[in-house]
């Protein structure tokens, strides 16, 4: 069947019959072009609604809750720390009161300057029924871990740089590319506005103010995380470094940098460098029993050292529980995925990280299962041969 030809209308004439029309229906076109200009106001509010900046989106989602737990990973570093003390900042300028939490030690000498220094209020928890509120945040890791119940905890919100599967149900930005999630943080800051302001400045100045307390932190997080901005960098690191500078406490941030070394630190550092198994370039040392896990990675930092090495896997004892920090300057080596494959078949056990650095933890009764002994029986000496095997691929 052949359709009828419908003539074309030229622009011209399409003008002339819509003057035509609302000559002869001025209420009716008056009320079109109402409903068009509405129309087209909530595009442009949908669009900007989208295109929200993500620290003006956390904010609002802060802005929902009267209270929050901010919840660090276990044994928290200076990056873990310093975006608990910014979403927090952030959470009360919404009114939103906020409590930073974390489980397990916090040893580490750099660790314990960045809290000391900058005098953090943090509280230690044991079991899920310590969270402070109903509603938490976790950062710069994105799955509860470390206290009793914590596969029960389901996050509402999850800011992080680390792989992984964990999401919140009201806000989640996981960025893997970024070298440090205090670099998010302080991306949030600039995104609603805020002015880092320095310590001798004036703290009460109109508009959202950062300070310097707050800076500094998120400053030596960023630079913790990336080797003084020398390793896993991206432009974002420099950027939130320049946007930081301003509110910097240069005392406060030597302070932290410069703690001093307690001597079982360096006895463990000894002991990783004098037991050394190395073949080939990689290198596994096996330091025994620790009091202070934190000891553990900065062993590894010290093994990486040695000429000749390229990758090395610490590990350490502190009560059931075997600590693994791994260290890789070698590009055949991802270090998270190795320590990931070494735990994976070990009941209870967990590890991960990035390309360069990873960490895990094994209690030494699931270690014992999957070798098929007994825990009295079982030595960590035994983990040295995975340990060798994952990092040469042998997987």
């Amino acid at each position: 069947m052949q359709l009828p030809v419908v003539p074309e209308l030229g622009v011209r004439e399409v003008v002339q019959a819509a003057e035509s029309y609302g000559l002869s229906s001025p209420e009716l076109a008056g009320a079109a072009a109402l409903g068009a200009i509405a129309l087209l106001a909530s595009l442009w509010l949908v669009v900007r609604w989208i295109r929200r900046p993500m620290g003006a989106k956390l904010k609002r989602a802060l802005a929902k809750r009267d209270e929050v737990a901010v919840l660090m990973h276990p044994n928290p570093d200076p990056d873990a720390m310093a975006c608990a003390i910014g979403v927090a900042h952030l959470a009360s300028e919404v009114g939103t009161d906020a409590t930073l939490q974390f489980a397990g030690q916090i040893r580490h000498q750099e660790n314990r300057a960045f809290r000391t220094v900058l005098d953090l209020e943090l509280e230690q928890i044991d079991h899920v029924s310590e969270v402070a509120a109903e509603d938490v945040i976790l950062v710069d890791h994105n799955t509860p871990r470390g206290f009793e119940g914590a596969e029960r905890l389901e996050p509402y919100a999850v800011v992080d740089h680390h792989p992984g599967n964990g999401t919140g149900e009201q806000f989640t930005d996981q960025r893997t590319d970024y070298g440090a999630c205090a670099t998010i943080v302080a991306e949030y800051l600039e995104d609603v506005g805020g002015t880092p302001v320095g310590p001798d400045d004036d703290a009460n100045a109109d508009g959202l103010t950062v300070p310097s307390e707050v800076s500094t932190g998120l400053l030596y997080g960023v630079q913790s995380d990336t080797k003084q901005l020398t390793s896993g960098c991206t432009d974002a690191e420099f950027r939130a470094a320049a946007y930081l500078y301003e509110g910097v406490d240069e005392d406060l941030l030597d302070r932290i940098a410069n703690p001093q070394v307690s001597a079982e630190v360096l006895e463990v550092k000894s002991r990783a460098i004098s037991g050394r198994d190395v073949r080939g370039s990689f290198a596994v040392s096996d330091v025994g029993r620790v009091n202070n896990a934190d000891a553990v990675p900065q062993a590894a930092d010290e093994l990486l050292q040695l000429e000749g090495v390229t990758a090395v896997v610490v590990y350490g004892r502190r009560d059931e529980t075997v600590h693994l920090s791994g260290r890789s300057r070698d590009d055949r080596v991802h270090m998270g995925k190795a320590l990931e494959t070494v735990a994976g078949d070990i009941p209870g056990a967990s590890a991960g990280g990035h390309a360069r650095m990873g960490g895990g933890q094994v209690p030494v009764e699931g270690a014992a299962y999957a070798n098929g002994g007994e825990a009295a029986m079982w030595s960590q000496a035994e983990l040295a041969e995975d340990v060798f095997a994952a990092l040469n691929g042998d997987v």
